[in-house]
């Protein structure tokens, strides 16, 4: 038992030791991540249009400022 426990933790040790080196990105390497769809929100107007289809597929809406019913008219 004392082995297996010994080479468990010397695979962790090796396993965490490969983020010791971690350098943050540099500026030119930035440049993807700086875009609009990398946002946790990602495109509004394509958040509003999935929430419409959404409410409409569901025949309810509220709490996001509109009403209306399941068939999407308005």
């Amino acid at each position: 038992m004392k082995k297996f426990a010994t080479a468990m933790l010397a695979a962790c040790l090796a396993v965490t030791a490969g983020c010791a080196n971690y350098e943050p990105p540099k500026a030119w390497e930035k440049g993807n991540l700086a875009k609009p769809e990398m946002t946790m929100g990602g495109d509004a107007l394509e958040q509003r249009f999935e929430q419409h289809i959404y409410t409409s597929k569901e025949n309810a809406s509220g709490g996001y400022g509109v009403g209306g019913g399941g068939c999407g008219c308005n």
